[in-house]
């Protein structure tokens, strides 16, 4: 079996189409989606609460599949954040070690 890896994906909820697309691209059909998450970017960006005074929200993905795809979804978020850059999009990569 080829090497797996997870790929969690935090962002706002507003770019929620474009990862979807992403994931389409590249035939990566399972994933598991959380809607409504708060937090605020560690550098620049306004936070997303969910609050009256920041009411954005974030949402969030984890995608599990073959390192390949791993990277090419890398590559793909990296664009969208580069064409969104106001927006917020985070990606991180770890390996599987055992799975059922």
């Amino acid at each position: 079996m080829e090497p797996q890896k997870i790929v969690f994906i935090s962002f706002n909820q507003a770019l929620h189409g474009l990862i979807i697309k992403a994931l389409s691209r590249f035939n990566l059909r399972g994933y598991t989606q959380w809607e409504e998450l708060q937090g605020a970017g560690s550098n620049t960006g306004v936070p997303h609460l969910g609050t009256h005074a920041w009411p954005t929200l974030n949402g969030a993905l984890l995608v599990a599949c073959t390192e390949e795809r791993a990277h090419k979804l890398l590559d793909a978020l990296a664009e969208i954040d580069r064409e969104n850059p106001l927006q917020g999009l985070r990606a991180f990569m770890w390996s599987i070690e055992r799975s059922i």
